[in-house]
């Protein structure tokens, strides 16, 4: 896409990474489940350096994100990427703005010596899987995702005491 530029986020970008969380949890319609603010975005992604964040910039305007991090697949022996959100502003959509942030991830994948890059979709965005779909991305249909948190993470933890 033309005049389309890319940069990792910054310590000072914690205000506008937490916008885009929130406007990705309003889409989503799960705004109540957002509970990172400024502080903890940059602990984790600054100071802890546990993910790193990518923006998409128009003409000065940061216009999407993509929050990844690094995985690892112990049969490829190297990382991955997992690409843990991506957020294009409702008025950038349908211009190729989505698709050039997934070639830069795959750049970055590739360029760091990755041996894959994934993603997880909710099942109810169609848009996003013929979207992903056309990319030539296939879906993990044979794995479920399972998850610990909150009390039940406690509970598990408790159980190595």
């Amino acid at each position: 896409m033309e005049g389309l530029a890319f940069r990792l986020a910054r310590r000072e970008d914690c205000g506008l990474i937490l916008q885009f969380i929130r406007g990705l949890a309003e889409y989503e319609k799960m705004s109540e489940l957002v509970v990172a603010d400024e502080q903890l975005l940059e602990k984790w992604l600054f100071d802890e350096r546990s993910a790193e964040v990518l923006f998409a910039v128009l003409d000065g305007r940061e216009v999407a994100f993509a929050l990844f991090f690094h995985n690892f697949s112990t049969f490829l022996g190297r990382p991955g990427l997992y690409l843990e959100d991506l957020f294009v502003l409702p008025e950038y959509r349908g211009r190729g703005v989505g698709k050039a942030v997934l070639a830069h991830l795959a750049r970055i994948a590739v360029d760091r010596g990755y041996g894959r890059m994934e993603w997880w979709c909710l099942d109810w965005n169609k848009p996003s899987i013929d979207f992903y779909r056309r990319l030539g991305a296939r879906p993990m249909d044979e794995w479920t995702t399972y998850r610990l948190t909150g009390d039940t993470l406690r509970a598990m933890a408790e159980q190595d005491k």
